[in-house]
Formats: C-alpha cells, structure tokens, sequence
C-alpha cells in the first residue's frame, strides 16, 4: 500500500495543541501537495430555485477549474454557509472543501466565527454530520470494541494507533473509562506506512483485544496477514480530516479532541 493521497493537498491545519495531546501523521507523503483536507460547515439545504441553481452553477465551474488543472474531484454535494459567498462542497474519497460562490478559490481547514466568549468553529455541524453517517456504517466486526461496564452511557469512536505515546497514555485508563459507562470503539489508523503491519497483525489475531492490549503496552507482535479493513479505516480518517492520534469523536460524529483525561472527556461528551 501507498499512502499518496490525491494531487490535491495544502498542508495548512487549525491544530492548536496537537503537539501536546496527539501523536501527528509521520508519513513523509504528508509533508507533500497531494491533498485537500478541509472541515465543513454549514446552514442548511438551498430552499429555492435561484439557490439551487447558483450552486448547480457553481459545481459546473468548480469541475471546469478542476479539469483544467488536472485535479479528479468527483463533487457529492454542497451547501451553504453562514459565511457570505462562501459554499461547502463534498467531494469523494478525500476531505471536504469550501468554495467561494464565484468558483475562483478553493479553501481548506475551518472557519471560526468570533463575536462570543468562547470561539465557535462553524466547520462542526456539517462535518459531524458526515462522520456519524460514517461511523454508522461501520460493521463492528471490523472495530476494536472495550464496551463499558454496565450499560453504556456514551459511545466514541477513536483512531488509534499503538506506536503513538498519547495512545498509550489514553489506553491505560481504559478501566477507568469503562467503568465510568463509556464504551470505546477503535478504528486503526497507523501514522506512517512502516506502521501499517503492526496494525495490520492486531486486526488480523484471532484475540485482537488482547494483541492490542499487548502491542500498546509495547510487546512484539507476531506478523499476520489476512483481508482486514485496515486500510479502508485509514482512508476513512484521511477524508474527515484526522491528522493525528488519538483522534476521539463521540457519535454524533463530533471531535472531541487529542488525549485528554477521562474526566476532560466526560465533560467534553455532556
């Protein structure tokens, strides 16, 4: 497997404090233009025949743009926003995207509305949105599932990966998060290439609980192959725009954060 993404990246992130609660994405294609990577935000869908048919001029623009550059972008869908002239477009198999109204400029990373005492990040709503329905769709066969204990209060989704110090730390108060009704569900997503068989073996052991449980605690591995969705859960966070781990969502479908204590997460989840 390769990990280039589309000839579409800026590498241009909101990640403030990533340094201190997650573990960044070592892949060396990373550091390259290969692909877009964008939040969404967004006020709903067009309610009249003039919108519509300014967004239906807009996706005929973008696909012209995209065309002339060389860039295969299939659009899905796009939205308004709360931003004047500024559109959210979807796009398949790579993250979202934002639009001015006019089609001359493509924007990526979130929007943050200012006014309040507390910033709000309008990218949240359609992008939570997005990842729910993605999160739905996933089989749990195909996850890493430490259901809590008792009837489970909250349910997250976390892209983890076991050579990340910051998964280890969020590992080790697995009991206390358990116990406290949060069941976690892990999606593999491996930081770099070199990490992609590690992964690969825990998905692949009959016990994975346990490979995983072993690995994070920094045992060797025993190498595996079998046809697993490792691959797919990594694409997957590169389209929501995870660029590092512990990347924790609740299922909403919202991110919560990097690393954080599980009493941060519980206040972070009500």
């Amino acid at each position: 497997m390769t990990f280039a993404r589309s000839s579409l990246f800026i590498a241009c992130t909101l990640a403030a404090g990533l340094g201190l609660s997650a573990c960044s994405n070592s892949n060396k294609d990373d550091k390259k233009p290969d692909n877009l990577t964008a939040s969404a935000p967004a006020t709903g869908e067009a309610s009249t025949l003039s919108e519509r048919n300014a967004q239906q001029r807009l996706i005929s623009t973008l696909e012209g743009h995209f065309k002339k550059a060389g860039i295969k972008a299939k659009i899905t869908d796009i939205k308004t926003t709360e931003v004047p002239n500024l559109y959210w477009v979807s796009l398949e198999g790579m993250s979202s995207i934002y639009a001015t109204s006019d089609g001359k400029y493509i924007i990526q990373g979130d929007v943050i509305r200012l006014g309040d005492k507390q910033l709000h990040n309008v990218s949240e709503t359609l992008q939570s949105e997005v990842n729910k329905k993605l999160f739905t769709s996933l089989k749990k066969e195909n996850l890493l599932i430490y259901p809590a204990k008792g009837k489970a209060k909250h349910v997250i989704y976390v892209f983890t990966d076991v050579s990340c110090p910051y998964c280890h730390k969020f590992h080790e108060q697995m009991d206390e998060m358990n116990a406290k009704g949060i069941e976690v569900r892990y999606i593999a997503w491996p930081r770099g290439e070199q990490h992609m068989p590690a992964m690969e073996a825990i998905w692949c052991n009959e016990d994975r609980r346990a490979a995983f449980d072993q690995a994070i605690a920094g045992g060797s591995i025993t190498p595996a192959n079998c046809q697993n969705p490792v691959k797919d859960q990594y694409q997957m966070g590169l389209n929501i725009g995870v660029n590092g781990t512990p990347g924790v969502y609740s299922s909403e479908g919202l991110y919560l954060g990097g690393y954080m204590s599980t009493s941060d997460l519980l206040d972070r989840l009500k």
